[in-house]
Parts: C-alpha cells; sequence; structure tokens
C-alpha cells in the first residue's frame, strides 16, 4: 500500500518512501512538498487563517440550511424545520448539534454559481472566477489551462520560504466515480511552482461514498469498507537514535551537498538548503507530526469527531492550521458523496448528515475551546445546491442559481443569515453572492492585499480579488 501526493505534473510518489523519516532522502522529501521562496509579499496585520470544508457534490440547500416547509409537497421534501439557538432561525431536524451552535456561524442562503455542471461550478468555487480561460475544456484531468485553485493563489501570495507551505488540501483530490478529477483543484495556468500541498491520504474505497468506513452506494447495494483504515497516514516518526540521529544525516547530506557544489549556481544551492530546512521542520515538528496521527488521537477526541473520514479529516485540518498552514480544504466525501440524484432523503438521514454534523460541531467547538476559532474563519460550502422539486428517484438534481455556504469564526458574526431565496428556494431574491465573494473573503481574511496580482506562464497579470468580501458577515 503506498501513499501519493499528487499534482498535475509529477504524477505520483510515495509517501511512505518520500517521508519515513528512517528511509527518505531528504532531497527528496523537499521536492514532494514543492516548496519554492516566493517573490511574492503580503501585507498581514494580523496573522488569520482559513478552513475550507467542501461538500463533494452540492448539498441540498432546502434539506438542510434553508427550509421551506410552507412549500408545495412536491418541493418541501420529507425532513422538518426545528429551531436553533438563534431566536427564529430554524434549519433540519437531522442537524441537531449544528442547530445547537449557530451563534457560532452565519448562514449565507444567497450563495450561486449560476451552472448546475460539476466541473463548471466546482471550477467557479475552486479557483473565486466565474469566467473561464479561453478554449477551457473538462477533460477530468488536471491541466495547464485552468485557472489556478485559491489554494495556489494563497501559496503565492503568502510564500514567504518558511516551515510549511501556506495551503493544503486534504484527504484526496475531489474526483467521481469514474475517477475524473474537478477542474480548478491545481496551480494550472499560474504554473506548478506554486502548487499547494495536496495531502492526498484516504484510504482507497472504490466504491464508497461518505464517510469511510460508514460508506454507502447511493442504489443501496450493499459493500463493506476496503481498506482496515480510514486514512493511509504518512510514516513520520523518526528514526531509531531520535533527532540527533536525523540531524547527523542531515549533516552528511549537507556534506554531500558541498561536493556537488562546484556543480550548481549558489542560487540553487541556497535554494536547497533553505527546502532541506523545512524538510526537517516537517519531520522534527511535533505539532506537524501529531497534525497527521488522527488516527491515535485520544479516544474522547476520536469519539467527538467521530472516527471516520469525516471526524478525522476535520481533526487534521485543525491540527494543521495549528501548525501553521493559512488555508486548509477539507474535501468531505469521495465521488461527489452529497451528489444525491438518488435517495436524497434516506441517505442524508442515515449516511451523511449524522457524521457531518458531529464533525462539523466537534471542529466548532475545538477550536473556539481552543482560542483558535477567532482566528481562523471556516467555511462550509458545495458547489452548486439542488433542484426545487423532487425527481422521480426520491431524489433531487443539480442546481446551480442557489445554496447556503457556512462562515464561522475569523471575525464572522454568529446567528445571522444573509440573503435569502424565493418561497421554493429556486433564486436568490436578496443579496446575492458569488465564488468570487467568497474567495475575496478568503483573501481579506487571510490579510492579502486588494492590489496582490499573479503572473500566468505566458507572463500576463490577474488580480486575486474580483468581487468584494461579504461585509454581511462582520460588524
Amino acid at each position: 500500500m503506498t501513499h501519493s501526493f499528487r499534482q498535475p505534473s509529477s504524477g505520483v510518489l510515495s509517501r511512505r518512501t518520500m517521508l519515513s523519516a528512517g528511509t527518505a532522502g531528504m532531497l527528496g522529501l523537499p521536492q514532494l512538498l514543492g516548496l519554492e521562496a516566493s517573490g511574492a509579499v503580503s501585507a498581514v496585520s494580523e496573522k488569520r487563517s482559513v478552513i475550507f470544508v467542501f461538500i463533494n457534490g452540492g448539498l441540498s440547500h432546502q434539506d438542510s440550511f434553508d427550509m421551506k416547509p410552507h412549500a408545495p409537497d412536491a418541493v418541501r421534501g420529507e425532513f422538518q424545520p426545528i429551531s436553533t439557538r438563534t431566536p427564529g432561525v430554524q434549519i433540519c431536524e437531522h442537524l441537531p448539534l449544528l442547530a445547537a451552535r449557530t451563534e457560532k456561524y452565519a448562514m449565507v442562503r444567497s450563495m450561486s454559481t449560476d451552472s448546475s455542471d460539476h466541473g463548471a461550478a466546482c471550477h467557479m468555487l475552486f479557483t473565486g472566477r466565474l469566467d473561464f480561460p479561453p478554449g477551457f475544456v473538462d477533460q477530468g484531468i488536471p491541466s495547464p489551462n485552468e485557472w489556478p485553485s485559491l489554494l495556489s493563489q494563497v501559496t503565492y501570495a503568502l510564500a514567504d520560504g518558511g516551515v510549511l507551505p501556506p495551503a493544503a488540501v486534504l484527504p484526496q483530490p475531489s474526483i467521481n466515480e469514474a475517477n475524473q478529477f474537478r477542474p480548478g483543484q491545481y496551480a494550472g495556468k499560474m504554473g506548478s511552482r506554486w502548487e499547494s500541498w495536496h495531502i492526498d491520504i484516504a484510504a482507497p474505497c472504490a466504491l464508497g461514498n461518505g464517510a469511510c468506513p460508514h460508506c454507502f452506494r447511493f442504489n443501496g447495494e450493499v459493500f463493506e469498507h476496503s481498506s482496515p483504515s480510514v486514512l493511509n497516514l504518512p510514516l513520520l516518526a523518526l528514526p531509531d537514535g531520535g533527532r540527533s540521529r536525523l540531524l547527523n544525516r542531515v549533516d552528511l547530506l549537507s556534506t554531500i551537498e558541498q561536493q556537488q557544489a562546484v556543480l550548481e549556481r549558489a542560487a540553487m544551492t541556497n535554494q536547497l538548503d533553505r527546502n532541506r530546512q523545512q524538510a526537517v521542520s516537517v519531520l522534527a515538528d511535533p505539532l506537524v507530526r501529531s497534525a497527521f496521527d488522527v488516527e491515535n488521537a485520544a479516544p474522547e477526541i476520536q469519539q467527538r469527531y467521530g472516527k471516520n473520514k469525516f471526524g478525522l479529516s476535520l481533526l487534521m485540518a485543525r491540527r494543521l492550521v495549528e501548525a501553521g498552514v493559512r488555508l486548509v480544504q477539507v474535501n468531505l466525501g469521495k465521488n461527489s458523496s452529497w451528489d444525491t440524484h438518488f435517495g436524497n432523503f434516506v441517505n442524508l438521514k442515515t449516511n451523511l448528515f449524522p457524521h457531518a454534523d458531529r464533525a462539523l460541531s466537534a471542529l466548532l467547538d475545538d477550536l473556539d475551546q481552543s482560542g483558535l476559532l477567532e482566528s481562523t474563519l471556516v467555511i462550509i460550502s458545495g458547489e452548486f445546491g439542488r433542484t426545487p422539486y423532487i425527481n422521480k428517484d426520491a431524489g433531487r438534481d443539480h442546481w446551480g442559481p442557489a445554496m447556503t455556504t457556512l462562515f464561522a469564526g475569523g471575525g464572522v458574526q454568529g446567528g445571522r443569515v444573509i440573503g435569502e431565496t424565493d418561497d421554493i428556494a429556486a433564486y436568490p431574491v436578496t443579496e446575492k453572492q458569488t465564488p468570487e465573494n467568497l474567495a475575496a473573503t478568503i483573501f481579506h481574511t487571510l490579510g492579502i492585499s486588494e492590489q496582490t496580482h499573479w503572473k500566468d506562464i505566458d507572463g500576463r497579470p490577474h488580480e486575486l480579488y474580483r468581487a468584494q468580501p461579504i461585509h454581511g458577515l462582520y460588524d
């Protein structure tokens, strides 16, 4: 069994080979991490972080956070609304833990991608742009003709040669059941130099959707989770002899590099030195090792989050933020797990809501109790919502015009509801927001200047901010 980090231009590398301190060549690890110093510097007055939880496949907003109990039977569905901690605000009865925590988050019920196609909507959400590059085609594989992901843009804007990359995504790429990649997840036109940290560690489960090992098939087919673990974690333990032995190996590596110096330019040598220091920090820093070691977290922590892919991925994101990563994207579910064309109600009630409700509530509580919630913005969003009308398979289909996105922490005023949709949750009628507003909110939270630009591989400049942040989230 291997552990792989995927990058669009480098294929698949073995994490067990590259991240084991006992066996890894230290020159390989910096290449794996893709840590390159950047000349781009941002003005950050207060260091804040973002955890972006992507609801892979598109959450049914009218069955979760924008219920329409007075709509016709063909629209409102089977679930009932319940009161929340915030007077006058109701959400789905099958999200009781989040209902008890509305003071921690705001709901934007008027978010829209205006596309009901997975590929197009994902490209908009992941890149923070509503337009497409000339000649853009969703081919199901990472392409240099895509706009760069938000993670790559943040990597560019905040790269400073620090210990860890500024942005990371886990536990696997967003793919469909045909193993095709959703567009907009990689560096694209920005060039592979600005690739973010892709932590592809989900245990294989070819058929499963949802919170493995509690995985499911939309058609109700019975099968077993195909791996004894939830995450195939990289081996970050130090070799026998601990840090001193590791540093001795680094000294040996340094000697070898000095012998090669006559063959290398000084600038390249300096870059290798910096990357080697970053690699050593990844291996030796207890916060980083703890971030990956979530399957061995204390039983009470695993119980709160849930010992499944949803819970452990969110716990890892929280720990990576604590270790210093500024933007962490968590793909909540493989195979478009929330793409409920079939059995929308039974799958939300049984297979999706219970695990998401527990894991997301634990994340908010954990951040709050640790003092990190004020400095960490948590965003929860799919690429679109679901159709107002229920289809013949008791499901809902893709619906780009409206969805609900949650925002917590990072200065957001909890208990707020921003924007509203019409009587059947079909279209925003007030305060429409787009992925460009969401991206601007992320950049603003991270302290990235509105004047920041990036250059594509052809040297053309592009702005990061394409809209205003969602100011209604704050005072």
